[in-house]
């Protein structure tokens, strides 16, 4: 099945991790990608710190209009894959990796974790459990009623920022997919349910401080009643 055609994966059952979703070539990419610097940049690599460094220039911002990028990532075997359309893939493994740069920033642990939270999981772990905090949540729905893929870098680099200073991780091999994904005909719609279903279907577990939010990397519950966040949240 190519990554054109392939569903988007579903949130799993309760458990400490997600099974590792099937991904597609820009999940891949970025999955192989990410990492490689993220290992290189914990182990305090010279290489990975800088790369890091230009890599966070470009988060929430056309990646094509920053040349400077060009060449961190790998991407050569977005064009292997003949059924992909390359330039939505190149939008969405630089979206992603410099999201995940930000993110990674000053963290002494991985801030990418492969079968860890998807979106809406990681902005309700914000949140103490039982409530909804009005102003996260907002974050949430802009994010997801974005008009194009640049607004919504652009969107979940503020997203981004509050998860690394709560030290909240992200599967950054899925948002890839996702990203890619949305910006197909009919792609955010898919994409907002998937994100909605895992932002509600979040449950901290139950031998956690109620009072804080949850740090260490968990995954969804089965999915929910499909939820849109545009609609609902």
């Amino acid at each position: 099945m190519t990554a054109q055609t392939q569903p988007l994966p579903e949130p799993a059952a309760t458990s400490p991790l997600r099974p590792l979703p099937v991904l597609g070539t820009v999940g891949t990419v970025v999955g192989n990608e990410v990492k490689r610097l993220q290992c290189g940049y914990l182990q305090d690599h010279s290489a990975a710190v800088a790369a890091l460094a230009r890599l966070r220039r470009g988060a929430g911002k056309d990646a094509a209009a920053i040349p400077d990028l060009w060449g961190l990532i790998d991407t050569q075997d977005l064009y292997q894959d003949p059924a992909l359309r390359h330039q939505d893939a190149e939008n969405a493994v630089y979206v992603a990796a410099t999201l995940w740069s930000l993110h990674q920033q000053s963290r002494g642990t991985g801030m990418h974790t492969a079968g860890g939270n998807e979106l809406g999981t990681a902005v309700r772990r914000l949140m103490p459990p039982g409530e909804i905090l009005d102003p996260i949540r907002k974050r949430f729905v802009r994010a997801g009623t974005a008009p194009t893929v640049t607004v919504l870098a652009d969107r979940l680099r503020e997203i981004t920022m509050l998860l690394r200073d709560a030290d909240v991780s992200l599967d950054y091999a899925l948002l890839a997919d996702q990203l890619y994904h949305w910006q197909r005909p009919g792609g955010p719609d898919q994409v907002r349910r998937s994100w909605g279903r895992s932002f509600h279907a979040y449950r901290p577990k139950p031998d956690t401080d109620p009072t804080t939010p949850q740090a260490d990397p968990t995954s969804q519950a089965g999915p929910a009643a499909g939820t849109d966040p545009k609609e609902t949240l």
